[in-house]
């Protein structure tokens, strides 16, 4: 049995190392050196005194750190006692089972062991190589595999005896259940021992196979996972081809239908160009008759001649309307040398015509002969006619030499009958045309710090070309003008933008602008985000209202979602913009939960723009400070009730605080802040709304006692004033009681609440309303003249109903009560006569709680975070340190001892350490201890060397005085500051 006993150590100590358990290796190492096993603990000796694994110079770096605190060593104790009781507990119940199989399953093991002795002897050599082997082919534990060997050597540790490791094992195995055990083929009674025979009675030619077994079903199951993979692949490849198929046949269709519809055209064309030439045939016959007709004319008959010229008029004008505008039309006609003039030019532009339509172009016919203004050809036989010809108005002279112009891809012609000079303004859409062509490829082959010198040419392009989708792609490049703007860049582009805006107007911008503007979104660059961000306010202006409170507004709360904080900070401040040009405030509460949304924001400088323009901007537009009020004080509230208990023990005073998250006490802290920003508002309404204003002070911003009598008869509604007693002060108290005594600084930003509150109102509302508002939620008595009957009954339920709430109320409301309200400068005297009753007369009655002492002592502690209230709590300590009371005395250690982290070593030497130097004088032993404590404390937190020496100098005098106790006293105190302290008194310590 002891070579069983000894081969299963080894194999839990090689377990142990492999899996790099080294703290329950190391406890192992020091319970079997405690068993005298000492030959199963060479292999761990050696391992943790090797210096390649821990270094000297790191393990005295450890030795230096800072000692656990006695009483958290001393709780940390308790609970591991209580939790060795519990796993005592399961193990007797284990170990009852284990005994009734223990003699069974002994017999059937010492059976298998003779029976495989022999074989062992002959072969075991051989077998272990071969086993060695196909273990290290097997790769790393599995975490089922890694689960069933945990439990195993749980098991083993427990039975064994060593339960310091086991616990040790228990606690580094963090992630697994070792308790919970699933049912499995490994999962039997004693199981190392079971792992451990099983591996000696089997063969090796069984072990091989079933490890090959096992890698193939690896190499399966891979396989497996492969062709699973590359089955999803082609899956989606064939949707993907299916879908491309679909595409190309709806393409095909539409393309046959343009052919079809082409062909059309064509033979439309055709048939067309056949009339035209019959037509032109027909009056070249005409025109032909007509030379001859004027030739034989006598110009001696007026008459004959007369009317032959206005038939040929009638005859030119037929002719013009026969070729459908295709000629240039031909002025009025005054006499018949015109006409004679005329007809060569006509016989010129038919000849033209002629040429034009034997081209296929039915639609251009000009005067001009030069080939550039004929027409190109598509392949399918249509004329690519990109040129304009106006008509001429003859009853219009106004606009006639304008309306003549032909306007070719070369530049403009004038028609051969009218010659016109260029007109600048014709010139514009070409020159338009040519810009838009040219800037997008101009964009990228100029440096990105000139770009800005592109805009005007893009802004004017943009401005004044006709066509909607060259326009969006001109402003897709201005949005897009610069990968990365800086400061400077996005505010040209900006410019640019408001330019263009106005410039274009409502709709235009609506339908050219706002759409980059929501493309730009979710950018990769947050620099392109922050432009979309500091658009939205400024281009609000030049939209229709009902766009500014829709689309752009959406577009505002998309980005408040975004991840740069820069882009957030744009938002709230482009937000503050917005607001003023909506048209209504429907939308308002949208508005106020995005506010709230910014004021929670994680960045300080998003929260602090937002304060500073947000919230301004919110509260003029909406005016409902009332509701903002009311939501700020409800999100503190929810906050803190989210996060969960302190202590899961029911009706404890613990479990009614809650452990607050750092994302919950950032809320809470800059909700806290907003209130205070809001505090100046809530004051100047009051001042307005004020039912009785010739009761006001001369300076018209504090309320004298006359108008809070007044007030408190109850005939007056004034909301403003009474939220901050009747709503604020009780929502304050209930969310003060909820938070941990750790919670210092949430606690410090409503106490400056409180004291600004008191500073704005004026000296009598806080003698009259604020302090009977507190007395009253920590249990004293007040005087609630000043209330009206209806606020009464509120500030009455505040008052504790139990020890518990007493409780509550001591730790959480009396520093607000101290620190808020009684630290006016104004209540300098009532503060140091109300600390005097709390720590003094108190302390003196019989029956009075050291529990109550402490809740207190908490309270001055958080005092003394203010530094103007130092002197006058030592004033009142050193009252207790002369008082002839020992109890005042031994008090006056521990409030000094709970006071020496929170002050600086100057107050340390002016006042606490005279105070421990006479307390530590008296022969009272107990008063001898606490200033033995508090010196410690001292030794701790300050280095400088007065102090030091004082220190030094008072150890010196307490352990002079021989007595073990004290010796001991000394001893615990000053061990705790041997971390922290300096060089000459830990020398001297040590």
């Amino acid at each position: 049995m002891d070579v069983e006993k000894s081969s299963l150590c080894n194999c839990v100590v090689n377990f142990l190392l492999e899996e790099n358990y080294l703290l329950s290796a190391f406890e192992l190492l020091h319970e079997l050196l405690d068993d005298g096993r000492h030959d199963q603990a060479i292999r761990l000796k050696e391992f943790f005194a090797d210096p390649v694994q821990f270094p000297p110079d790191l393990i005295s770096r450890f030795n230096t750190l800072r000692v656990a605190d006695p009483q958290s060593l001393l709780e940390e104790k308790e609970a591991l006692e209580e939790k060795l009781a519990i796993r005592d507990y399961e193990s007797r119940l284990a170990q009852e089972d284990i005994l009734k199989l223990k003699t069974e399953l002994q017999k059937k093991s010492e059976a298998r062991l003779d029976e495989l002795s022999d074989a062992k002897a002959k072969n075991g050599s051989d077998v272990q190589q071969s086993r060695e082997t196909a273990v290290s082919e097997l790769g790393p534990l599995k975490a089922k595999e890694r689960q069933d060997l945990n439990c195993a050597v749980k098991e083993y540790l427990l039975l064994a005896g060593y339960r310091l490791t086991a616990m040790t094992f228990y606690e580094e195995v963090s992630n697994q259940d070792l308790d919970n055990w699933q049912n499995s083929s490994a999962s039997v009674p004693d199981a190392l021992r079971h792992y451990y025979y099983q591996y000696l009675s089997s063969t090796t030619e069984a072990a091989e196979e079933k490890f090959s077994m096992l890698k193939k079903n690896e190499s399966l199951v891979k396989e497996n996972d492969k062709l699973k993979h590359e089955r999803q692949s082609l899956l989606r490849s064939r949707d993907l081809a299916e879908a491309q198929v679909v595409t190309l046949k709806k393409s095909l269709e539409i393309l046959q239908k343009d052919v079809k519809e082409k062909d059309k055209l064509v033979q439309d064309l055709k048939q067309s160009v056949e009339q035209r030439k019959n037509e032109l045939t027909t009056c070249k016959a005409e025109i032909t008759s007509l030379k001859k007709h004027t030739e034989g004319a006598q110009p001696t008959e007026n008459m004959t001649s007369g009317e032959e010229i206005q038939l040929l008029k009638k005859e030119i004008e037929r002719l013009n309307a026969a070729k459908s505008g295709d000629v240039q039309p031909v002025g009025s006609i005054n006499s018949v040398e015109e006409v004679l003039d005329r007809k060569d030019e006509v016989t010129n532009i038919c000849e033209n015509d002629m040429l034009s339509l034997s081209t296929g172009n039915p639609s251009e016919c000009s005067g001009s002969t030069e080939p550039q203004n004929e027409t190109v050809q598509d392949t399918d036989g249509t004329a690519d006619n990109n040129e304009e010809f106006p008509k001429s108005d003859d009853s219009d002279t106004k606009n006639s030499s304008k309306d003549s112009v032909v306007i070719t891809h070369n530049g403009l012609l004038s028609p051969p009958s009218t010659p016109v000079e260029p007109d600048s303004e014709n010139k514009g859409p070409g020159t338009i045309q040519i810009l838009s062509d040219t800037l997008p490829k101009i964009v990228p082959y100029v440096l990105i710090n000139h770009r800005e010198e592109l805009l005007p040419l893009m802004m004017c392009a943009i401005e004044r070309h006709p066509s909607s989708n060259t326009r969006d792609s001109l402003t897709h490049t201005l949005f897009n003008l610069i990968k990365r703007p800086d400061e400077q860049q996005r505010r040209i582009i900006m410019d640019a933008c408001v330019t263009l805006a106005r410039n274009v107007g409502e709709m235009r911008t609506e339908t050219e602008l706002l759409p980059q503007c929501w493309e730009q979104i979710s950018h990769m660059y947050e620099e392109r985000r922050l432009l979309v961000a500091q658009s939205c306010g400024e281009l609000a202006e030049f939209v229709r209202p009902e766009i500014r409170d829709s689309l752009i507004l959406s577009i505002v709360q998309q980005l408040l979602e975004d991840s740069a904080i820069v882009v957030r900070e744009a938002a709230a401040r482009n937000l503050a913009l917005l607001l003023p040009l909506f048209p209504n405030t429907d939308k308002y509460f949208k508005v106020e939960e995005m506010m709230f949304q910014l004021v929670c924001d994680p960045s300080g400088v998003v929260v602090e723009t937002t304060i500073r323009e947000l919230v301004p901007a919110l509260l003029k537009w909406g005016n409902k400070l009332d509701h903002i009020l009311r939501v700020l004080l409800s999100h503190m509230l929810s906050s803190i009730e989210c996060c969960p208990p302190l202590s899961g023990v029911e009706d404890s005073v613990e479990s009614h605080f809650h452990v607050l998250g750092e994302r919950e006490r950032w809320t809470v802290d800059v909700l806290l802040r907003l209130l205070l920003e809001l505090l100046p508002v809530v004051h100047q309404i009051s001042i307005e709304t004020c039912p009785y204003p010739p009761l006001l002070d001369s300076v018209g911003s504090s309320f004298p006692k006359p108008l809070l009598e007044k007030y408190a008869e109850g005939h007056v509604d004034w909301p403003t004033f009474e939220w901050l007693h009747d709503d604020c002060f009780p929502s304050l108290i209930q969310i003060v009681s909820l938070l941990p005594q750790k919670e210092d600084s949430l606690r410090n930003r409503i106490s400056s609440f409180l004291l600004a509150v008191s500073k704005r109102f004026g000296d009598d509302y806080l003698t009259h309303i604020m302090l009977p508002v507190f007395l009253v939620a920590v249990g004293d008595d007040a005087d609630l003249a000043c209330f009206p009957s209806t606020s009464q009954p509120k500030v009455k339920a505040l008052r504790p109903k139990n020890a518990g709430d007493e409780r509550i109320a001591r730790l959480c409301v009396l520093p607000l009560l101290l620190a808020g309200v009684l630290g006016s400068p104004s209540k300098h005297e009532v503060l140091t006569e109300y600390l005097r009753n709390l720590l003094v007369q108190n302390a003196e009655l019989e029956g009075h709680l050291a529990m109550q002492n402490v809740d207190v002592y908490n309270s001055v502690r958080f005092l003394c975070l203010f530094e103007e209230h130092h002197n006058l709590v030592f004033n009142v300590i050193w009252e207790m340190v002369v008082s002839s009371n020992m109890d005042l005395k031994v008090n006056a250690a521990k409030l000094l001892k709970m006071i020496v982290p929170y002050i600086d070593a100057k107050v340390a030497s002016a006042h606490v350490l005279p105070a421990l130097v006479t307390l530590g004088s008296e022969p009272n032993l107990p008063v001898l201890y606490a200033s033995i404590d508090a010196f410690g404390t001292v030794a701790q937190n300050f280095k400088a060397d007065v102090i030091v020496d004082k220190i030094r100098v008072q150890m010196d005098a307490f352990l002079e005085d021989g007595s073990h106790e004290a010796i001991l006293a000394v001893i615990r105190a000053l061990v705790v500051a041997v971390p922290h302290t300096t060089e000459s008194l830990r020398d001297y310590i040590l």
